[in-house]
Protein backbone atom coordinates (compact mmCIF):
# COMPACT_ATOMS: atom_id res chain seq x y z
CA UNK A 1 0.00 0.00 0.00
CA UNK A 2 2.45 2.64 0.67
CA UNK A 3 4.65 1.78 -2.17
CA UNK A 4 1.29 2.67 -4.27
CA UNK A 5 1.41 5.58 -2.64
CA UNK A 6 4.45 6.93 -3.02
CA UNK A 7 4.29 5.85 -6.99
CA UNK A 8 0.89 7.99 -6.99
CA UNK A 9 2.23 11.29 -5.22
CA UNK A 10 5.68 10.94 -7.28
CA UNK A 11 3.80 12.03 -10.43
CA UNK A 12 2.48 15.41 -9.06
CA UNK A 13 6.13 16.08 -7.75
CA UNK A 14 7.48 15.78 -10.93
CA UNK A 15 4.71 17.65 -12.83
CA UNK A 16 5.01 20.92 -9.92
CA UNK A 17 8.89 20.49 -10.71
CA UNK A 18 8.57 21.56 -14.37
CA UNK A 19 8.77 17.63 -15.32
CA UNK A 20 6.56 17.20 -17.73
CA UNK A 21 5.88 12.56 -18.68
CA UNK A 22 9.09 12.38 -16.37
CA UNK A 23 8.37 9.62 -13.26
CA UNK A 24 10.51 9.81 -9.93
CA UNK A 25 12.71 6.74 -10.79
CA UNK A 26 11.77 5.22 -7.17
CA UNK A 27 11.97 1.30 -9.05
CA UNK A 28 15.56 1.15 -9.74
CA UNK A 29 15.01 0.32 -13.27
CA UNK A 30 15.87 3.70 -14.69
CA UNK A 31 18.94 4.18 -12.53
CA UNK A 32 20.46 1.11 -13.82
CA UNK A 33 20.82 2.42 -17.16
CA UNK A 34 23.56 1.45 -19.40
CA UNK A 35 25.77 5.14 -19.60
CA UNK A 36 24.02 6.04 -16.48
CA UNK A 37 26.83 7.24 -14.04
CA UNK A 38 25.74 10.23 -11.76
CA UNK A 39 28.31 11.83 -9.75
CA UNK A 40 26.99 13.00 -6.13
CA UNK A 41 28.45 16.01 -4.60
CA UNK A 42 26.97 16.36 -1.21
CA UNK A 43 23.79 18.00 0.60
CA UNK A 44 23.27 21.01 2.67
CA UNK A 45 20.30 21.35 5.15
CA UNK A 46 18.58 24.23 7.01
CA UNK A 47 16.25 23.66 9.51
CA UNK A 48 13.72 26.49 9.01
CA UNK A 49 11.33 25.94 11.65
CA UNK A 50 10.79 22.60 13.78
CA UNK A 51 9.22 20.74 11.05
CA UNK A 52 10.19 22.50 7.53
CA UNK A 53 13.88 21.67 6.12
CA UNK A 54 15.24 23.16 3.03
CA UNK A 55 17.78 20.84 1.19
CA UNK A 56 20.42 21.92 -1.16
CA UNK A 57 22.31 18.74 -3.50
CA UNK A 58 24.57 18.88 -6.19
CA UNK A 59 25.57 16.29 -8.59
CA UNK A 60 27.02 16.01 -12.21
CA UNK A 61 25.80 13.44 -14.63
CA UNK A 62 22.00 13.66 -14.32
CA UNK A 63 20.06 13.07 -17.48
CA UNK A 64 17.04 15.42 -16.33
CA UNK A 65 15.68 17.32 -13.50
CA UNK A 66 14.07 14.43 -12.34
CA UNK A 67 17.34 12.56 -11.25
CA UNK A 68 18.22 15.79 -8.78
CA UNK A 69 14.85 16.05 -7.60
CA UNK A 70 15.54 12.57 -6.66
CA UNK A 71 18.59 12.96 -4.81
CA UNK A 72 16.94 15.82 -3.16
CA UNK A 73 13.68 13.58 -1.91
CA UNK A 74 16.39 11.07 -0.82
CA UNK A 75 18.38 13.58 1.45
CA UNK A 76 14.94 14.75 3.03
CA UNK A 77 14.31 10.99 3.47
CA UNK A 78 16.73 10.39 5.37
CA UNK A 79 17.03 13.40 7.73
CA UNK A 80 13.61 12.50 8.36
CA UNK A 81 14.49 8.98 10.08
CA UNK A 82 17.18 10.89 11.01
CA UNK A 83 15.67 13.41 13.38
CA UNK A 84 12.95 10.86 14.64
CA UNK A 85 10.12 11.62 12.25
CA UNK A 86 8.44 9.00 9.64
CA UNK A 87 7.00 11.40 6.73
CA UNK A 88 8.15 13.72 4.76
CA UNK A 89 6.07 16.10 2.73
CA UNK A 90 7.13 17.86 -0.48
CA UNK A 91 6.33 21.51 -0.65
CA UNK A 92 8.92 22.52 -3.75
CA UNK A 93 11.91 21.81 -5.48
CA UNK A 94 13.89 24.15 -8.02
CA UNK A 95 16.21 22.79 -10.27
CA UNK A 96 18.64 24.43 -11.95
CA UNK A 97 21.89 23.43 -14.17
CA UNK A 98 24.88 25.17 -15.37
CA UNK A 99 27.59 24.33 -17.51
CA UNK A 100 26.93 20.12 -16.17
CA UNK A 101 26.40 20.84 -13.07
CA UNK A 102 22.98 20.24 -11.85
CA UNK A 103 21.76 22.17 -8.10
CA UNK A 104 18.89 21.68 -6.40
CA UNK A 105 17.03 23.70 -4.10
CA UNK A 106 14.08 21.86 -2.00
CA UNK A 107 11.71 22.36 0.75
CA UNK A 108 10.12 19.72 2.62
CA UNK A 109 8.10 18.83 6.22
CA UNK A 110 8.84 16.30 8.38
CA UNK A 111 6.52 15.10 10.69
CA UNK A 112 5.84 12.11 13.48
CA UNK A 113 1.90 11.59 11.95
CA UNK A 114 1.18 11.02 8.21
CA UNK A 115 0.24 14.70 7.34
CA UNK A 116 -2.19 15.79 5.16
CA UNK A 117 -1.89 16.65 1.18
CA UNK A 118 -0.94 14.50 -1.49
CA UNK A 119 2.46 15.00 -1.58
CA UNK A 120 3.75 12.97 1.15
CA UNK A 121 5.79 10.07 1.64
CA UNK A 122 7.15 7.56 4.04
CA UNK A 123 10.63 8.05 4.99
CA UNK A 124 11.49 4.63 5.15
CA UNK A 125 9.79 3.25 2.18
CA UNK A 126 12.04 5.68 0.61
CA UNK A 127 14.78 5.32 1.87
CA UNK A 128 14.99 1.84 1.11
CA UNK A 129 14.20 2.97 -2.47
CA UNK A 130 17.00 5.35 -2.84
CA UNK A 131 19.16 2.39 -1.50
CA UNK A 132 17.86 0.01 -4.12
CA UNK A 133 18.51 2.86 -6.70
CA UNK A 134 22.06 3.66 -5.37
CA UNK A 135 21.06 7.48 -4.71
CA UNK A 136 22.80 8.61 -1.54
CA UNK A 137 21.22 10.12 1.54
CA UNK A 138 22.36 12.71 4.24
Amino acid sequence: MLTRLIHVTALPIALLGGLAACEMTLGGKADKAPGFAPEYLGVETMLLDDDLVNFHVAMKGARTKADVADYAKCAAAEYTLIRGFGFVRHLRTNVDEKDGLWRADAVYTVSDALPEGKLTLDAEVVVANCRDDGIPTV
